[in-house]
């Protein structure tokens, strides 16, 4: 019989005051990454996580089914740039989605292969752009998941490189000149011109015209802005509009400004102001018909869509064309121009289920719905750029793969355009959207998938949740799911506040001062999967990944009772000092800022980290994080893993606290054997605690 024990970590006895408050953190030591001590630490807790992991012997049968239910792959929404047409796919065998374009009927072929790039399968597409004429590509790619992309271009025809790679380009939108001989791009200052710590903020919006310096490109705009605001550029086909947007780190409040490129130089456009200073979320963009559309949530917490004069934009100006919907959020658009009866295309979220209206686009009047596939979720809505008769939407659900249909305006038609290419065996499930009561009254949705067959008594059951940053969770197709729903479990996806499942109103509920909704909508959520009798608590996890995984942390210490595990991926766990890591100065627009008494009040009293209660039996808990994560630092998990170690009172063979570390990758896209490998692990560990026997 072997001996568990976790390593040791030294508490240290360190304590500031915050605005009047004590604050404890015994394990700052471990923010250092670098530091002997902590590298000794963590590859400790490597050979722990080995240890115990042998006993996850469910771990090969899940990848197994993983591997098959992923070769399903998924293909996106094509762009279209006249008959050039351009779309990202993935085939069974392939660890990345691959971009390709074909011109016309004729043969498909490759343009960019991550896969081909690096068989390693550390190298990520980010992003890509074609030109107007689809002869030019902007594309960015990234390595090792840090999400530093290099920006690109290509020509299309001949798949070279034509111009100097634009670095420090990370999330980079980008607005071609009609002509393909320019572009708007936005590009991070140089590190030496930054003050230390701030070296992933501070952007601008630069326009570059093939073949001159990078470092020549003069800046449109950003001087003088708030550091941590990100901007969106984009131009009207016709390459005379100009939309230029502004948010603060992930604020929904939106500045938006249009200027006419052709009044002079597009280096200097002459900006009008659209909205700003305005808490409230704006999406704008010059269609074909020469007017200013713009979704926003302004005087409409579920959305509606507005159009004005670009020429004169100002908000008294602004007419509502589709007006807002009490019950669905309003999610895009797209116009239809070239049929005998224009259409407007308008999608909508209904309670997390996607489905599109048909509108005059004259006045918005309703003429009609498009019919979708079944119960599930858009992933994207586009038509051509030059007009027509023609839209494609991207639909998936729990059990169809990401695929493209096809909507014929002359006909009324819908049919499938291209499937996912991958033939799977996809097991039956029975998916129900349920609704329960929060602590305070609010009706809340959660989607429970479960195996076909009646239960004979409560089944092991994953709760999942997010809850922030306006997104939602819909349904998807999930290997991951449909492999733990296979095994005879159960998986349940909560709508909590903090999302956009049910309009602007919603996040709004769930953020700064109202963020304990989130945590009380998920303690909901598990006592009503209790009460109904699809789980009890030592059959039930809680699940969660980066904002996700701080509702796991929050509902670790604070409702340790409910649960009998837990999965917590690449989290947010002290919200003290969350701020100084990462990308964290983005965040405080949705949580809130240390720096203010009083929302140090709000931080402290669910952080995590600072609310570990020595003598409590924690439930079994797996932290999984990623050293290249830029996002959200490791340090985070490390802090609460020790924290946890420390005060639990379970054993370590009862109710282990783990750390599974992973390199070279980040926060965000990996290839498929890795997602499956992560997978395998957090479902086996899962297995092993709730009682899941896998055939």
């Amino acid at each position: 019989m072997r001996e568990l024990r976790y390593p040791p970590a030294t508490r240290l006895d360190i304590e500031e005051n915050l605005h009047g408050r004590t604050v404890h953190d015994p394990y700052r030591w471990l923010e250092d990454a670098d530091a002997t001590p902590t590298k000794e630490w963590a590859s400790a807790q490597d050979a722990l996580y080995q240890q115990v992991g042998v006993d996850h012997d469910t771990r090969e049968v899940f990848a197994e089914r993983l591997r098959s239910l992923m070769g399903a792959g998924g293909v996106q929404i094509p762009l279209w740039r006249g008959e050039r047409r351009f779309v990202t796919r993935r085939g069974p065998d392939q660890e990345h989605a691959v971009l390709y374009v074909r011109d016309g009927e004729g043969p498909e072929r490759v343009l960019i292969d991550p896969g081909a790039l690096d068989a390693s399968g550390l190298t990520t597409l980010d992003s890509w752009r074609p030109s107007p004429d689809g002869r030019l590509l902007t594309y960015q790619l990234s390595e090792g998941g840090d999400e530093e992309s290099l920006l690109r271009v290509m020509d299309v025809d001949t798949g070279e490189i034509v111009d100097a790679p634009i670095p420090r380009t990370r999330y980079s939108p980008v607005a071609w000149l009609p002509d393909g001989s320019a572009f708007y791009y936005v590009r991070r200052l140089p590190e030496e011109q930054v003050p230390e710590g701030e070296e992933s903020y501070h952007r601008r919006v630069h326009l570059h015209r093939l073949g001159t310096p990078v470092e020549e490109d003069p800046i449109v705009f950003g001087e003088g802005r708030d550091k941590t605001e990100y901007f969106g550029v984009s131009l009207s086909r016709d390459g005379r509009w100009l939309v230029l947007t502004a948010a603060r780190g992930t604020s929904s409040a939106t500045d938006v400004w249009v200027a006419d490129v052709h009044e002079g130089a597009a280096e200097n456009p002459r900006l009008v102001v659209v909205q700003e200073d305005v808490d409230a979320d704006t999406d704008a963009s010059v269609g074909r018909d020469g007017r200013l559309y713009l979704l926003t949530d302004r005087d409409a917490p579920r959305g509606r869509l507005c159009v004005v004069d670009p020429a004169n934009p100002v908000y008294d100006r602004w007419t509502t064309l589709v007006a807002e919907d009490p019950e669905a959020v309003l999610g895009g658009f797209t116009l239809l121009d070239g049929a005998d009866s224009p259409e407007l295309l308008v999608a909508w979220s209904r309670h997390a289920i996607s489905e599109i209206t048909r509108h005059d686009p004259a006045t918005g009047a309703l003429l009609g719905s498009v019919a979708m596939p079944g119960l599930g979720s858009l992933v994207g809505l586009t038509s051509r750029p030059e007009g027509g008769h023609e839209a494609w939407f991207g639909y998936t659900d729990n059990t169809h793969p990401s695929s493209v249909y096809h909507y014929d305006a002359h006909t009324g038609a819908v049919e499938l355009w291209e499937r996912a290419p991958g033939d799977i065996d996809v097991p039956e499930v029975r998916t129900e959207q349920v609704t329960f009561t929060s602590g305070d009254g609010t009706t809340v949705r959660m989607l429970v998938v479960s195996p076909p067959e009646p239960a004979d008594g409560p089944r092991p059951t994953i709760l999942y949740g997010y809850g922030g940053f306006q997104i939602s969770m819909t349904p998807a197709y999930s290997a991951a799911i449909l492999s733990w729903v296979r095994a005879g479990g159960v998986y349940a996806v909560a709508n909590l506040r903090g999302g956009l499942e049910e309009g602007e109103g919603w996040h709004r509920d769930g953020m700064l001062a109202n963020k304990e909704n989130v945590f009380d909508d998920c303690a909901a959520a598990a006592e009503h999967l209790i009460a109904t009798g699809v789980t009890d608590r030592d059959r039930l996890a809680v699940m969660g990944g980066s904002n996700g995984g701080l509702l796991v942390g929050a509902m670790v210490t604070r409702r340790p009772d409910l649960f009998r595990a837990a999965v917590c991926s690449a989290p947010l766990l002290d919200m003290v000092r969350y701020e100084r890591f990462g990308l964290g100065q983005l965040w405080s627009v949705e949580y809130g800022s240390a720096e203010d008494p009083e929302q140090l009040g709000w931080l402290l009293g669910y952080s995590p980290y600072h609310n570990v209660r020595e003598g409590t039996r924690y439930p079994a808990i797996l932290f999984t994080v990623f050293d290249n994560d830029t996002r959200v630092d490791p340090l985070h998990a490390r802090k609460l893993c020790a924290a946890l170690q420390h005060a639990t009172s379970a054993s370590v063979e009862e109710r282990p606290v783990l750390l599974r570390r992973e390199a070279q990758v980040g926060h965000s896209s990996r290839s498929v054997s890795r997602s499956v490998a992560l997978s395998a692990d957090q479902l086996a560990f899962l297995a092993h605690h709730l009682g899941l026997s896998v055939d």
